[in-house]
């Protein structure tokens, strides 16, 4: 698949970000109308998942229009950051939606062993609403991966909003199947439970989210802290800088790979081993920015020009 260029790259980012939009909102609205036809806090939750995608998606439209811009007086290292703070956040603001839910089903489930029944489900406006959402979540998840793939995998917010909508099918199959078990079995072997049935479902929904958006969460809190790329991406660096270090001579002290959104910051350490000019630099820089961006997309080169790696010897060290 050939990639394309910049632009249509951006412009295909943005229009699969604006059909995340819509359809979260969709999604919000059917869940909140579906929510109280049927008495159903499991509903309620999934309708709250779609709306805070809803706000995600109308930030990160507005990120992806400037997340390639250069430094300038306000950012001097550029907006790169932001795809970052993006992923953080939105995690963070699910995670703070899922302690909410877990807070008040554990209140209903307190609620009814001390003889308080909740409303009864009413579960006829379920099925519409479990088929429409499930189908919904399919055909996001398909446009985002396919934009995702066709952009060269390279924005993380697509991949984000791709897997939020599978996610989102796997959560709302999850809801689906177990308020089906509660009226199957509601008068036999759940009985006893049946009442907070809807409780305990948002409970192992909570359970199973969790997990997923703490790696998001912890993800992103990593890149904003500057954590090093993974091991595979600093290897396919080092290979792709040793021929403009062969021709140029000299020695890389260190290396060290950052990622940060869909950048990433290769610093290199660099003993010329001899007098050189800093035209001679600037070229081998130039290089290395070339040869990086051909073998990790969105790489930028550092190049310190030192006798020594990124620690200082112990004798040279100022602290």
């Amino acid at each position: 698949m050939t990639t394309p260029g910049p632009e249509h790259a951006k412009r295909l980012e943005r229009r699969s970000l604006g059909v995340a939009m819509w359809g979260n909102l969709f999604m919000a609205a059917a869940g909140f109308v579906a929510a109280a036809l049927s008495n159903s806090t499991a509903i309620m939750l999934d309708g709250l998942f779609s709306l805070i995608g809803f706000g995600s998606a109308l930030l990160a439209r507005r990120i992806s229009r400037r997340i390639d811009a250069g430094p300038d007086k306000i950012r001097p290292f550029g907006y790169a950051a932001d795809e970052a703070l993006f992923s953080t956040f939105r995690a963070l603001s699910l995670l703070g939606l899922i302690a909410f839910a877990i807070a008040n089903a554990v209140r209903n489930i307190a609620n009814y062993l001390r003889g308080i029944v909740p409303e009864p489900l009413v579960f006829e406006p379920m099925i519409i609403y479990f088929a429409g959402i499930g189908t919904t979540c399919a055909v996001l998840w398909a446009f985002h991966h396919f934009t995702w793939r066709k952009t060269g995998k390279s924005s993380a917010i697509l991949r984000i909003e791709a897997k939020a909508a599978m996610f989102d099918a796997v959560i709302t199959a999850a809801a689906g199947a177990g308020l089906a078990a509660i009226y199957f079995f509601r008068d036999g072997p759940l009985a006893s439970v049946a009442p907070v049935g809807d409780a305990i479902i948002v409970l192992m929904l909570c359970l199973l989210a969790i997990g997923v958006h703490l790696r998001e969460f912890r993800g992103g809190l990593g890149e904003l802290a500057g954590i090093t790329a993974p091991p595979g991406d600093l290897a396919i660096v080092r290979r792709a800088l040793r021929p403009a270090i062969s021709e140029t001579g000299g020695t890389v002290r260190d290396l060290s790979l950052t990622k940060l959104g869909r950048s990433f910051v290769v610093t290199v350490y660099y003993d010329p081993g001899r007098a050189i000019s800093a035209a001679e630099i600037d070229t081998l820089n130039l290089r290395m920015i070339r040869d990086a961006r051909a073998a990790l997309p969105g790489s930028d080169v550092l190049l310190i020009v030192t006798e020594h790696p990124r620690k200082w010897p112990d004798d040279l060290n100022p602290f």
